[in-house]
Formats: C-alpha cells, structure tokens, sequence
C-alpha cells in the first residue's frame, strides 16, 4: 500500500471556500489562463512519464504500452486538443432569428459552471480523472479532483505533482475514501463528475440531488459483443481477445460476454487460445504485458463468480491469491441467469453465449439494462445496421473494441443505467459549460415596438402573427390513422 494521506475532514470545507473564492474572484476566466493551465497539465503527464509508469505498475501491474494508450497518450492529446481549439469553443456562437428580432444580436455565450468536482476510478487512475479535468479548465472552473484511493500510489503521485504544475487556487486534490467523500458531498458544487460503478453513481446523484446540482455519471454495465457466422473468425478472436483483457479486464468498455452464432464457437474458442498465447506466452502470469486485479476484494469477488458458474471452462480458469493473478478465462455455454451473467464482471473473465440467431441475442441484450458499448463483428453491414437499429447502448463499434475510447471528437457516454452524460473534446468544455443565452437590442427605433405595448387591439394581433410565425395548415398523417381529425380539445 502506497503512503497516501488521507485529507483532514476539517480541511475540507476551507479548501473548497478557496476554490469557490477563486472563482468568485474571476481567476480562472481569461482563456489566456486556461491555455497556461492546460499546458501544465500536459507537461505533469509528459515530464513525468517514469513516475507514472511506476505508480501505474504498482498499482495494477500495467505495462507501459497499456499505459500510453489507455491513459497519459489519451490525456496529453486531450490537453492539445483543448488547447488548440479553445478560442474556438469559446467563442459565442450567433443564431438565426425571425423578423421580430431581425435587427438584435441574439446569441448564446459559452460560461463556466464555476467550482465543479470531479471524482475518478481505480482502474485508469490517471486518465479517468484529468481528461475530464481537461474540459473543466478549459471551460474556466475551479476544480476539485478526487482520485480513486484503490489505487493509491497513482493518487499519492497525483496529489505530490498537481500544485507544482497547476494554480493551487484553482485547482486542488483531496484524498480519501468513504467518509471523506461524504464529507466533500455535503458542500455545494456547481457540476459534479462521476467515473465508476452504478451503485456508488446512486449515492453520488441522491447526494447531488440535495443540492440541486447537475451531474455527470459515467458508469458501466454488460457490453456485449455480437459475433456473426459469417465473420473472419480469427481477426475477430484476436481483436476480442485484446479488448477483453487489456488491463486485466478492468475496462468498463471491455466486452463482458460474448452472443455467438451456433456452428463457429469451436473455431472462435480455438483461435482464442492462439492469441492468447502470441499475447502473453503460454503461461500468462509470467508475462510482463499482462496485468493483476487492482486488490484482494476484487479478486474475491470474480472468484466467487467464476466460481460459481455453470458453463464450461474452456480457457485459462487458474488462479493466484499471493499474486491477485486470474488467468485469461474463456467459459462456454453460458445461459441466462449464470453466476457471469449477474451483473459487468470487470475482469478476465469472458462468458459466451451460443445463440441459434443473432435475433435471439438481440432479445437477450434488451431484456437487461443498455450498456455502456456494444460490439459488432459481422462482414455483413446491413446485419450490424440491423443490431444497432433494434438494440441501445452508450456506444458502439463494428468489427473491434475498445477503440472508441481513444477519438476525441466522439462523444464518451453512457445511456439510462450505464451513465449520464458524455465528454472528451469538445464534448468536455460543454460538459462543463453554461450556454448562455443572450439577446442585444438597440435602444433606438422604439416605433417599431409599438405593436406590443398596450393598449391591445385585433389590428396589433394581426400585425403580430404576421410577425412572429409561419401561417402553414398541415394536412392530417396518413401514416397515424389513430389520429381523429374532428377531435376538439
């Protein structure tokens, strides 16, 4: 366990008076300021790259290439992007108007929220708390971060480095774990972001719910992947088998089972085994490329499922307690109602499902809450057009996985139970921004406004329908004959 001090409850309200002072005060408002920010932010993570690498390891036993993708090569782009593109997102943005306001300046200005909270996970400890910090500075709040303390040598590392390359006054670190979160929620925020599991998200929103303030929840669910007979089997296993167990499973994107056509699951598995061993050799534990559960309570847990299932172990299987090791494991046969099928297994533990059609599977996935992703292998685009158009998810991707995460100009996000909310890119600054509307009028040319001031009279009326709408008359839709064309209100 990493030395990570825990921040005094009685610290807490001061730090967040000062942030909310800072704000207050208009410190974070210039953009000037922002891009500093930004490119302190950027410069943490660039100039600190072995730190991270250590603490990351340490952590989660991540390799440095996992590392890069999942999390410091994702933040720095972010941090580019917001960078660049500030002047742009901040600028307001002018609408289109009827005659009545033909000659005013109706607009919508791009304002911070003000002092917002952002708390991250455990499993990309890094990335899941600055990429969203990326769009709250960069729509000029303070921010308040609370890092995961399941990983607590990325949280201590974190909390050493952030005052040494972002304004103190504006930017603050506190540490802890459930009695210190429930003290921070106690304060009022402006906007408060969440990463991690569905039941703490409930406590995060009743907490907000109090305050009235706005969230974002970004959560998980069972992301499944659909496999078609009619795909290229082993490309489709070795891309599978690299979204599953990149980092370990932990992934809240990571495929969570698998909706096979009948006939192909015996190639599928075979293939499987092949890239796993072209992965991570022919014993797994012994190589540097794969990783652990983050802790003993984690470990417990997906052993008690694994368990506990009834399908057919076909893949992997062994475990390691002294080392919080689970072999890359493959179970076939999984029905409905399985120990897996429970609830996200976020772990190495992949179930599949045979189906006798895909439309079954469809079924299946409907029956549950949407997730987060969902994933579509099939050479036949207009069988995955017929998936996405008959299923919901937070996103999805057709012939890999994972990859969404990593493009910044899509927006990141899940639906219903799998979250609220989206960011990265831009997504991120309107996360964390008010638009404002705003209306500029002249104060000259006051005859115009006549016809709206009392006394009220069927000529004023009329000049101002004239004005202020389109007179059409619609003709009833045929395609709703449910519709009673006499019907009075």
């Amino acid at each position: 366990m990493a030395d990570l001090a825990y921040t005094p409850l009685s610290d807490i309200p001061q730090i967040v008076q000062e942030l909310r002072d800072s704000f207050n005060a208009g410190l974070t408002k210039p953009l000037s300021y922002r891009k500093e920010q930004l490119k302190g932010l950027h410069n943490l993570i660039d100039e600190n790259e072995s730190l991270i690498r250590e603490a990351s390891f340490l952590d989660l036993h991540k390799h440095p290439q996992e590392l890069v993708m999942g999390e410091t090569g994702i933040g720095k782009q972010e941090c580019v992007d917001a960078i660049k593109n500030l002047d742009k997102w901040a600028e307001p943005t002018y609408v289109k108007t009827g005659l009545i306001n033909k000659m005013d300046e109706p607009h919508v200005r791009k304002e911070p929220l003000g002092m917002v909270l952002i708390i991250g996970a455990w499993n990309y400890p890094l990335n899941l708390l600055l990429a969203p910090a990326v769009g709250a500075i960069a729509a000029g709040n303070t921010v308040l971060m609370k890092p995961s303390e399941v990983a607590p040598h990325t949280a201590a590392l974190l909390t050493k480095l952030l005052p040494k390359y972002l304004d103190h006054r504006s930017y603050r670190i506190i540490n802890g774990a459930v009695e210190e979160t429930t003290a921070i929620l106690e304060h009022k925020f402006d906007h408060i972001f969440y990463t991690g599991s569905g039941n703490i998200g409930r406590i995060i929103m009743g907490a907000a719910a109090k305050q009235l303030t706005p969230v974002t929840l970004e959560l998980g669910g069972k992301s499944p992947a659909f496999v078609s007979k009619d795909v290229e089997i082993d490309v489709a296993a070795r891309r599978l088998t690299w979204g599953k167990f990149f980092n370990c499973g932990q992934t809240c994107i990571a495929p969570d089972y698998l909706i096979v056509e009948r006939g192909i699951e015996e190639e599928f598995i075979k293939c499987m085994k092949a890239h796993l061993e072209e992965f991570y050799g022919a014993i797994a534990q012994d190589s540097r490329s794969y990783g652990r559960i983050v802790n003993r309570n984690h470990f417990h847990r997906l052993k008690k499922i694994l368990d506990n299932t009834k399908g057919d172990i076909v893949i992997g299987g062994d475990t390691k307690e002294d080392d919080l090791y689970i072999a890359p494991t493959v179970v076939l046969n999984v029905q409905p109602g399985d120990s897996l099928m429970d609830a996200e297994i976020f772990g190495p533990i992949l179930p599949i499902m045979v189906v006798n059609s895909l439309k079954e599977g469809v079924d299946y996935v409907n029956k549950g809450d949407q997730p987060l992703a969902l994933y579509i292998f099939s050479n036949n685009r207009q069988v995955a057009d017929s998936i996405l158009d008959n299923t919901r998810s937070g996103g999805a991707v057709i012939n890999d996985a994972l990859v969404q995460f990593g493009i910044s100009s899509l927006p990141f996000g899940g639906t219903g139970p799998s979250g609220i909310g989206n960011y990265h890119g831009q997504r991120s600054f309107d996360t964390f921004s008010h638009e404002r509307s705003t209306i500029v009028k002249s104060l000259g040319m006051e005859r115009l406004n006549t016809i709206r001031y009392p006394p009220y009279s069927d000529k004023k009326i009329g000049w101002i329908e004239w004005i202020m709408y389109d007179k059409i008359k619609y003709s009833a839709n045929a395609a709703n004959p449910g519709v009673d064309k006499e019907a009075k209100l």
